[in-house]
C-alpha cells in the first residue's frame, strides 16, 4: 500500500514523538487535527506527483514539510516525505522525518542480558533458524532500509537451504515482466523506487526466486486487506507448489503471529490459520536506533553500550532458543548497530561489504544543482531502478543557485554504494533532463576504472579514502 488509512495511522499515532501542540488539544480535537492532517498529506501528495521525475517530487514534498509546522501535518506527512527522502538515498533524513517510539511495553521479555543469552551474528543465526522451515517472514520499517540490509544479505543462504519464492508486500500483481526482466522499475512497486529495496529484488531474481506479488487489490484496509494478502500467498505459493518454500518481507506488525492487528488479524496469523505453516518469523523494526527527539527501547540502549556491535545480532541461549522482544508475536528480534555516517550517508548502505563506496564529485552536475546522481547497472535498460542514488546540493537551505556560488560551496561531493560490476552513471537536473552522463567498471577488489568524461573526486581531508577510490587516479581539488 502506498499510503496509510486514517484509521492505521490513527493507531500509530500514540507510538510518535508527542509535542506540546498535541498535548493541549483534547482528544477530539487530536483526531479532527490528524484527519485535516491526513486530508491535506494527500493533496500536497498528489500535486507533488504532478512534477516531473523523481527529483522534483522529492523536492516539492519537503518544500510542504517545511511550511507547515503544524504538529499534526507534520507528523502525518512526515512519513509522506520519508518514504521520498529514502527513494534518492538520503536515509539519514528519512529516519529523521518520521520515526516510530519503541518505548518498553508490558509484554516484553526481560533483557536479553539477563537469562543466559548470548549476542550471536544475526546473518548465521537466523539463517540457521530458518534451515527445515517452510516459510520465514521478514518485516522492515518502509522508510528505513537499514531494516532491509540484513534481507538483501540473507537471501543466498536461504537459496542455498532450499527456500525457492520470496514475496514482498510492495510488488505490484500489474508487473508481470518484472521476473523475465530481471530488474524493478517504477511499475514494479511502490517500495522498490528506494535502491535497497530494489537491490532486495533484484538479488532474489539473479538467484533464482521465483517472485510472487501478494498484495491485496481489493476495496478496503484492516482485516480485509490482511486477509487477502494471507490468501493470495497460500494459493500462489503453497496451493500451487505445496513442496514450496517461502521467503516473505513485509511491513511492521504484517508479521506478527498473535494479537489484534487493525482491528482483526495480521496477513501471518490468517497465513498460519490458512495454510497449517508456522513462519519463522523475525523482528527488525523495534531494536533500531531512533533519531534525536525520539525514543529508543531500553533494551536497545544497554545493549549496545555494553557490546557495541558491528553488525547486526540476535541473542540465543544454550538450547539455541533465539530471544525475542515480543515472545507471542515474534520468534527472534534483531539489535541494529549504531549508525555510522561518512558524507551524510550511513554506511551499512554498503551491505556489510557486499558493495563498496564511491566518491561522487559535485562537477558531474556542472553547477546544475540541486542534481540527481543515479548509477545503474550497465546490462539494465533506462528505466531500472538504480543500485544506488543520492542529491547533491551545496547549501540544501538555499534556493537560488547564486547563493551557493557566493557561498563557494558549488561543488559538493557524496558516496555511492555499487557492488562490483559495470554502471551508467547520470547526472539529471530538477526538470528531469539530463546533465551528464558516464560509464564505471567496479572490480571485485573495489578499485575503479573509468571511462567517458567522468569527473575525478574531490580531494578530502580529515577521513580515510574508502575502498572503491583508485589511487592511480589523482583527484581535482575543489572541481
Amino acid at each position: 500500500m502506498r499510503t496509510l488509512t486514517i484509521f492505521a495511522l490513527a493507531a500509530l499515532l500514540p507510538c510518535l514523538a508527542q509535542g506540546a501542540e498535541q498535548e493541549a488539544l483534547s482528544p477530539y480535537q487530536w483526531a479532527q487535527a490528524q484527519k485535516a492532517a491526513f486530508e491535506k498529506s494527500e493533496k500536497v501528495y498528489t500535486e507533488a506527483l504532478k512534477r516531473t521525475g523523481l527529483l522534483a517530487q522529492y523536492r516539492a514534498m519537503r518544500d510542504a514539510y517545511r511550511s507547515d509546522n503544524n504538529r499534526a501535518f507534520r507528523i502525518v506527512f512526515g512519513q509522506y516525505l520519508s518514504w521520498y527522502q529514502s527513494f534518492v538515498g538520503d536515509y539519514v533524513g528519512a529516519h529523521d522525518s518520521y520515526s516510530i517510539r519503541q518505548l518498553p511495553g508490558s509484554d516484553d521479555a526481560p533483557s536479553p542480558l539477563k537469562g543466559g543469552y548470548t549476542p550471536q551474528p544475526a546473518i548465521e543465526a537466523i539463517a540457521a533458524l530458518a534451515k527445515g522451515r517452510k516459510a520465514v517472514f521478514f518485516n522492515e520499517a518502509h522508510n528505513v532500509p537499514l531494516t532491509r540490509t540484513l534481507t538483501v544479505e540473507l537471501l543466498q543462504k536461504l537459496r542455498e537451504d532450499g527456500y525457492d519464492t520470496f514475496a514482498a508486500e510492495t510488488i505490484y500483481a500489474s508487473d508481470p515482466d518484472l521476473q523475465k526482466r530481471g530488474y524493478p522499475t517504477d511499475k514494479s512497486g511502490f517500495y522498490t523506487m528506494e535502491p535497497i529495496c530494489a537491490e532486495m529484488v533484484r538479488t532474489a531474481i539473479k538467484l533464482g526466486f521465483r517472485i510472487v506479488a501478494y498484495e491485496s487489490e481489493k476495496e478496503g484496509n484492516g482485516d480485509v486487506r490482511e486477509y487477502d494478502q494471507a490468501k493470495n500467498l497460500y494459493e500462489r505459493v503453497f496451493k500451487a507448489d505445496p513442496n514450496a518454500r517461502l521467503v516473505v518481507n513485509a511491513g511492521y506488525a504484517h508479521i506478527q503471529e498473535n494479537g489484534k492487528y487493525l482491528g482483526g488479524k495480521s496477513m501471518a496469523q490468517h497465513f498460519r490459520k490458512l495454510s497449517g505453516i508456522d513462519p519463522l518469523t523475525v523482528e527488525q523494526t523495534m531494536l533500531i536506533e531512533h533519531p534525536p527527539g525520539t525514543e529508543n527501547h531500553p533494551y536497545y540502549h544497554a545493549v549496545v553500550d555494553s557490546l557495541h556491535p558491528k553488525t547486526p545480532i540476535v541473542f540465543e541461549d544454550a538450547k539455541g532458543t533465539p530471544w525475542t522482544l515480543k515472545p507471542k508475536a515474534y520468534d527472534v528480534s534483531v539489535f541494529f548497530p549504531v549508525d555510522e555516517i561518512r558524507d551524510e550517508r550511513p554506511t551499512w548502505a554498503d551491505l556489510d561489504g557486499l558493495r563498496f563506496p564511491y566518491f561522487v564529485n559535485g562537477s558531474v552536475c556542472q553547477n546544475q544543482f540541486p542534481c540527481l546522481v543515479e548509477a545503474r547497472y550497465a546490462d539494465e535498460g533506462e528505466g531500472a531502478i538504480p543500485a544506488d542514488r543520492l542529491v547533491l546540493d551545496p547549501v540544501k537551505s538555499a534556493e537560488r543557485l547564486q547563493d551557493r556560488l557566493s557561498m563557494g560551496q558549488a561543488v559538493v561531493h557524496g558516496i555511492l554504494y555499487l557492488r562490483p560490476g559495470r554502471y551508467r552513471v547520470t547526472a539529471s537536473d530538477d526538470s528531469n533532463r539530463q546533465i551528464s552522463k558516464s560509464d564505471l567498471t567496479i572490480g571485485a577488489d573495489g578499485k575503479v576504472a573509468r571511462r567517458n568524461n567522468e569527473a575525478r573526486p574531490s580531494c578530502y581531508t580529515g577521513m580515510t579514502q574508502p575502498h572503491g577510490e583508485d589511487a592511480a587516479a589523482p583527484c581535482e581539488q575543489g572541481a
